[in-house]
Order: C-alpha cells, then sequence, then structure tokens
C-alpha cells in the first residue's frame, strides 16, 4: 500500500526512467495472485484448416545476411592479431571514439574480408560498429573501476553495495558495455528484489546508470 500511494506523487515521477517503471511494473503485478479466483466455463472449439496453393513471394531488403554466431567469431579472430590498434585500444580503455577512429575500424574490417558494407551497415541501430567491437574485446578492468571513481568518491559504501558493483564492473569488463535493465534482473536482484534502486537510493541508481550510459556513448561516434 505504502508503494501505491508514493507512486500516486508527483515526486516519484520525476526524472524516471524505463528501468524504474520496470520495477513498478513487477512490484504490481505481484498484486495479481490476490484477485479472487472465479469459475469459468470451458469453451471448445473446433476449426477445419484449408490451405491453399503455395506461392513463392521475394522479401526485399533481408537478403541472405552473414551469419551472426559467425560472424562474431570472424571479427573475434580478427581483432585478436590487432588488439593493439589505437581504435581498439581507446574502446578497450574507454576512452572516447572519434568519427576518424570509426572509419578506420570500418575499413580495417572491410579491406581484411571480415565484413563487407551492408553488415556493418546493420550493426548501426544496435549501437554501431564501436559498440560491437567493444562487446568483443571488452573493457579494461581497471578502464571500468575508473568510470566509477566519481560515483564512490567521498561515498562511505555498504558491503552489499561494495559487492554489487563489483559485479556490474565484472560485467563490464567481460561485455564491454551493460544495459541498465540487466540491474533489476538476476543476479543483481539476489541483493534486493527491486535491484538497484534496493541497494542503492533512487538518486544514485541514476547517477549510476548515467555512468552506464557515458561509458555506451564512447564506444559510439
Amino acid at each position: 500500500m505504502s508503494f501505491i500511494q508514493e507512486i500516486q506523487g508527483e515526486a516519484y515521477w520525476e526524472g524516471v526512467t524505463a528501468p524504474i517503471l520496470e520495477v513498478a511494473r513487477k512490484r504490481l503485478r505481484a498484486l495479481v495472485k490476490l484477485i479472487e479466483i472465479k469459475k469459468r466455463d470451458i469453451i471448445y472449439t473446433d476449426f477445419v484448416d484449408k490451405i491453399g496453393a503455395g506461392v513463392e513471394l521475394t522479401v526485399r531488403g533481408a537478403d541472405v545476411g552473414t551469419d551472426m554466431a559467425k560472424f562474431r567469431l570472424k571479427a573475434r579472430q580478427f581483432l585478436q592479431a590487432h588488439n593493439n590498434h589505437i581504435a581498439v585500444l581507446k574502446l578497450r580503455r574507454n576512452d572516447p571514439l572519434t568519427s576518424t577512429d570509426l572509419a578506420e575500424l570500418e575499413r580495417m574490417f572491410v579491406e581484411a574480408g571480415v565484413a563487407h558494407t551492408d553488415d556493418i551497415e546493420r550493426l548501426k541501430p544496435a549501437g554501431g560498429l564501436g559498440l560491437f567491437v567493444r562487446s568483443l574485446v571488452g573493457l579494461d578492468r581497471e578502464a571500468a573501476k575508473a568510470a566509477f571513481a566519481n560515483f564512490i568518491a567521498g561515498k562511505t559504501l555498504t558491503a552489499s553495495q561494495v559487492e554489487f558493483l563489483d559485479m556490474v564492473i565484472n560485467h563490464l569488463t567481460e561485455k564491454g558495455q551493460m544495459e541498465p535493465g540487466l540491474l533489476y534482473e538476476s543476479p543483481f536482484t539476489d541483493f534486493d528484489p527491486m535491484g538497484v534502486a534496493g541497494v542503492f537510493t533512487l538518486e544514485r541508481s541514476k547517477e549510476l546508470i548515467g555512468v552506464l550510459d557515458d561509458i555506451r556513448r564512447h564506444a559510439e561516434a
């Protein structure tokens, strides 16, 4: 009841984010079990399917494209041989990627036969080539820790908050970036059912999500 009353106030909705709304949805969903169960009549259906003659269709804009698993494997092997390239180092160190860096990555991928121009275009809706490369090479652990320097500066964190933040850094080190929605899912909900919103205050949760957004933006150009 206290939560229902809280979300009716204007203060709750100031600066609200999608992850915060997801927590509200999950908490309110828990009330479904309180709905009185009523017996319903069983309805039977008896349909006869009629299948007509097959027609061959040409789907435009959906070529027999690159198998993503093979594409990632090929790109990973290529990047292992070029892990000292300045653009790759920038991505690992969380240094902002420039348009020149991105153009150089695209040139390398195309000239080496790792990807075609169309493949690179298909990556753009998901964040582009920079974020794709970062997902393969990961983020340097020290760079990930440095990204949260201001977040923890002058603060005394609880044991749970320290462990929670360490899990975030581990994820960034392995995956290179992190979607904020994951902070509200397992294993982060093992600390508190509300995830980050239960471990930190609302304001601090927004600040942490802001750090993740900055890390992501550094891989985009």
